[in-house]
């Protein structure tokens, strides 16, 4: 945990005028509150009240105007609704930057937003866990050239809770509610109470990024946090890795034992997966996978026997009974050929069995372990943002031929390892790849 007495310094000279982007105090909070000197103010509403979404090319063009006219970073947020929807794309965009105030656009009238890109691009766009609004940001046209963020900052910076409700109150001293994340945001027309909580999400997000500036400089990690808000926006600009063989991330599909069982969980799941991009829902609300793994198990042949089985009583699932038994038929019927084999494993084995299959390597990755779970704690980081398990285990698994600190780093730049990373970790690395005593 990092020393947290002169962030609420700084937090408390934030709230009386003193610090950069201090939050006005006429913020609304909760008139029936009484916080002790040292508890958390709760955040009701927007400092400047809740804005209705922006919806039409006229709206744009003045918030296009606004937002080029403000100053400093530009703090952003996006509502997806990916427990309800097949596609993860915004339904809500939040921003907030001085000068401009805080603005709510509805994506849907909007699907083009690169004429904002425009106006804010050369600005730092603050974001709170950005690789997960990046995406469906870039679908809209909006894709940073600088970011903040606020997340990452804060596992930089050794804090155990990381999440944008608890930093709001630990370093700034005002509580968020948090219990709309979860909504349907694609649902019309939005609840007042809901469009309160988005503007909130953005309201002191740039105060908050001060802070955790500071912390990173004081304990000399501000260059750490820029590169890997670099490689977050180079990570942005790509297009999603389509993942091989989705169908084996069926939750359950452990259970399924033979290949012909397997192609019954593919089949019905390709089948579920048709319906639920045409209907734009969540597969989930379509068919649960735990109904495709109790299908795929028992193998029913007739509709009786199929809405026997768990997960499939509801109307909407009765009534899709017939696709559920072709895609049955379907899998019954190949011929064994076509019969899903299981894919070739890239990389090491699951480390569970490196003692059986090679004990000079297992003892090579408790050594290499050992190194990165110290040095983390020494610079008080959590180890796999030192570097990726993944990262450690392949290294283990196959170190280069000629184990020096130049080929070390050449395999671990190999794996998207940062420049900050290589110069803590390479040295220590290098000697626990030898065998002791060498």
């Amino acid at each position: 945990m990092t020393d947290e007495p002169p962030l609420h310094r700084r937090a408390a000279e934030s709230r009386t005028g003193n610090g950069p982007h201090h939050p006005s105090p006429a913020i609304p909070v909760d008139p029936d509150s009484t916080p002790t000197s040292g508890g958390p103010v709760p955040l009701t509403a927007p400092r400047d009240g809740t804005p209705q979404p922006v919806t039409t090319p006229e709206e744009l063009a003045d918030v296009v105007a606004r937002f080029a006219a403000g100053t400093g970073p530009v703090a952003l947020d996006a509502e997806r609704a990916s427990g309800y929807r097949y596609s993860q794309r915004a339904y809500l965009v939040q921003l907030r930057r001085a000068g401009a105030g805080t603005v709510l656009l509805d994506p849907l009238p909007l699907p083009d937003l690169t004429s904002l890109d425009a106006a804010i691009g050369d600005a730092e766009w603050v974001l709170h866990a950005a690789s997960q609004d990046l995406p469906c940001l870039a679908e809209l046209g909006l894709r940073p050239r600088r970011l903040f963020d606020t997340e990452l900052a804060a596992r930089l910076a050794g804090f155990e809770r990381v999440g944008l409700a608890a930093l709001t109150e630990q370093l700034l001293g005002y509580s968020l509610e948090k219990h709309h994340s979860a909504a349907d945001w694609s649902s019309r027309p939005l609840p007042e109470s809901w469009l309160t909580y988005a503007a909130l999400d953005v309201e002191m997000l740039v105060d908050l990024r001060d802070a955790l500036d500071a912390e990173l400089d004081r304990q000399g990690k501000s260059a750490w946090a820029a590169e890997e808000f670099a490689a977050l926006v180079r990570a942005g600009a790509r297009p999603p890795r389509v993942r091989a063989e989705p169908w084996r991330r069926t939750s359950g599909i452990h259970r399924i034992r033979g290949a012909r069982a397997q192609a019954r969980v593919r089949s019905m799941w390709y089948a579920r997966d048709q319906i639920a991009a045409r209907r734009d829902a969540a597969p989930g609300r379509v068919l649960p996978d735990s109904a495709i793994v109790a299908a795929a198990e028992l193998d029913p042949r007739d509709e009786k026997t199929l809405l026997t089985l768990p997960g499939f009583g509801g109307r909407s699932v009765r009534r899709l009974s017939r696709t559920w038994l072709a895609a049955l038929d379907e899998a019954r019927l190949l011929p064994d050929e076509e019969l899903p084999v299981t894919p070739a494993v890239e990389g090491p084995p699951p480390p569970h069995r490196w003692a059986e299959r090679d004990p000079v390597a297992a003892a090579r990755l408790a050594r290499c372990r050992e190194v990165v779970v110290g040095i983390a704690g020494g610079h008080d980081l959590p180890p796999e943002n030192l570097i990726t398990p993944d990262s450690v285990r392949r290294l283990a698994w196959q170190p280069p031929e000629e184990i020096t600190e130049e080929t070390v780093a050449e395999v671990l730049r190999g794996f998207n390892a940062r420049e900050w990373q290589l110069g803590l970790l390479v040295p220590a690395l290098t000697a626990a790849l030898h065998p002791p005593g060498e």
